[in-house]
């Protein structure tokens, strides 16, 4: 008897696929037909070359120098103004088109990947610096500005932005995934940085999130709009304006390398120049792999010993104090091997080792990728966690350089691993939750600067707790009721 069901379960069982591939076949055509009907839509509103179907654009937007794989989005848009922006959104809000905002592509998470498919806005021709007051120091851009394009129109006028997080991305996109680096021991984060924004909703709405034109230092009028949208990664809105605090060019900059004996009389150095009150302006941390990396690429002859990278921002007379104090503190934890330099060449030459130590690190192993790991803890739990990881990189022999800006309490473990070896890989990845659980379990976060994009969603369901996701998921259900806006960042689909 049971025998006898047999044909008729199978039967069941590929009717049922069949009918699984039909509703598939219909999905996709129903999806082909939608973006043929607003093709031209699109090009009526942008124009006929600001719409890119071709295989080579869209492959290039659905990556960012992340390890995640390339997502390539269905159609391309380069907007030019933000009544474009708005305009193409509404058209993908009625026919339910997902939305990717792009910036520069030099994100480090997967978030710029089009794992729905849908239509990618890249933001490059939107590239004005609108409204600078010299005298308020702030300053308006559009989303295709980078931070080098901005300190070039900088130049003459005696100011700066100062949130540097190494690529050169654009400022809208610094301030979607907010952005920090090496200057926000002193400068902040993005966070600190955004006075205002100019965001186009999901379903084409324009809002200013401090309201429109408004630039003050401070504010406490209702709820802090700017701030919700600054991290939010693309999935709330599409930032076409920021308004930037700006900061004097300081009358001098001193800048050193100390050596250690060990990563805790490092840290321990770190602690105590920001308790004497020191306004260091960068603190920068290399384990012994990542100095011999640097020595090897950039030719350089440090100790290959835990180093710091530390910087001096002010006037002549203060800096003098600020050196002494700092030469005091390193000496009395074992610092040694100082090497101070004043001169404009000589310092570039010692931050351009710092921001080589991606490419340093890749030279290690050469033909393989460099994926880099960002976690952040208290800075008392700082040589604790990294003793702890070099520990795990070891028994696991894996080549992970550590890099860190140590003023904050923020590492990278740059990982350098061969793609072609599966094994390799699968241990890579078993270390880096390791990590991230390891940073949470010291009362840190699983993301310093980088973002969750698509890799740490749930590292950041772990970190926050069950009722403040739903928190978060509420907020996107009401700003983004149908979920288009960079669907599965952030938030893993339907957390409830």
């Amino acid at each position: 008897m049971l025998l006898g069901l047999i044909p008729s379960r199978w039967l069941l069982s590929h009717r049922h696929r069949l009918l699984q591939c039909r509703n598939i076949k219909s999905e996709n055509t129903a999806r082909s037909a939608a973006l043929d009907s607003v093709l031209s839509a699109f090009r009526s509103i942008c124009g006929e070359d600001s719409v890119s179907l071709g295989e080579a654009v869209r492959e290039q937007h659905g990556k960012d120098e992340s390890v995640h794989r390339c997502c390539p989005p269905d159609v391309v848009v380069f907007p030019h103004c933000v009544e474009e922006v708005s305009a193409l959104a509404k058209v993908c809000h009625n026919h339910r088109l997902p939305i990717i905002p792009f910036g520069t592509g030099t994100g480090l998470e997967g978030g710029v990947g089009a794992v729905e498919g849908g239509v990618c806005f890249s933001l490059r021709n939107m590239d004005q610096v609108l409204d600078l007051h010299q005298e308020d120091f702030d300053v308006t851009v559009e989303p295709g500005v980078t931070r080098k394009a901005l300190n070039a129109y900088l130049r003459d006028t005696g100011l700066w932005f100062p949130v540097d997080p190494g690529a050169d991305a654009s400022l809208c996109g610094m301030a979607a995934t907010s952005a920090s680096g090496t200057n926000a021991v002193r400068y902040g984060t993005m966070r600190e940085n955004v006075l205002n924004l100019e965001v186009v909703l999901a379903d084409g709405t324009i809002i200013h999130t401090a309201g429109k034109g408004r630039r003050p230092r401070k504010t406490s009028a209702g709820y802090n709009l700017t701030n919700l949208f600054v991290g939010s990664e693309g999935t709330l809105g599409i930032i076409t304006k920021t308004t930037l605090r700006l900061y004097g060019i300081p009358e001098a900059m001193v800048s050193a390398v100390c050596s250690f004996p060990s990563v805790q009389a490092a840290v321990d150095s770190t602690v105590q120049i920001l308790q004497a009150g020191v306004p260091i302006a960068r603190i920068e941390f290399l384990d012994d792999v990542m100095i011999d990396a640097c020595n090897r690429f950039s030719s350089l002859s440090y100790p290959v010993t835990p180093t710091l990278f530390l910087e001096f921002h002010g006037s002549e007379r203060s800096l003098e104090e600020q050196v002494n104090t700092t030469e005091d503190i390193t000496q009395s934890n074992g610092g040694s091997d100082f090497q101070w330099a004043r001169d404009t060449e000589t310092r570039n030459r010692l931050w351009k080792a710092r921001h080589d130590a991606w490419y340093a690190a890749l030279a290690l192993r050469p033909g393989c990728k460099a994926y880099a790991t960002d976690v952040c803890v208290p800075l008392s739990r700082l040589p604790q966690i990294i003793v702890e990881t070099k520990e795990d990189l070891i028994e696991n022999r894996l080549t992970g350089p550590i890099a860190g800006h140590v003023g904050d309490g923020n590492f990278h473990c740059l990982m350098v691993v061969d793609p072609s070896d599966p094994e390799e890989l699968h241990r890579v990845h078993l270390f880096t939750e390791r990590l991230a659980r390891r940073a949470l379990a010291m009362d840190g976060t699983c993301t310093g600067e980088h973002g969750v994009g698509l890799g740490k969603r749930a590292l950041l369901r772990e970190e926050m707790g069950h009722m403040a996701i739903q928190v978060m998921q509420s907020l996107k259900d009401a700003l983004d009721p149908k979920n288009l806006m960079n669907p599965r960042k952030i938030l893993q689909p339907r957390e409830l």
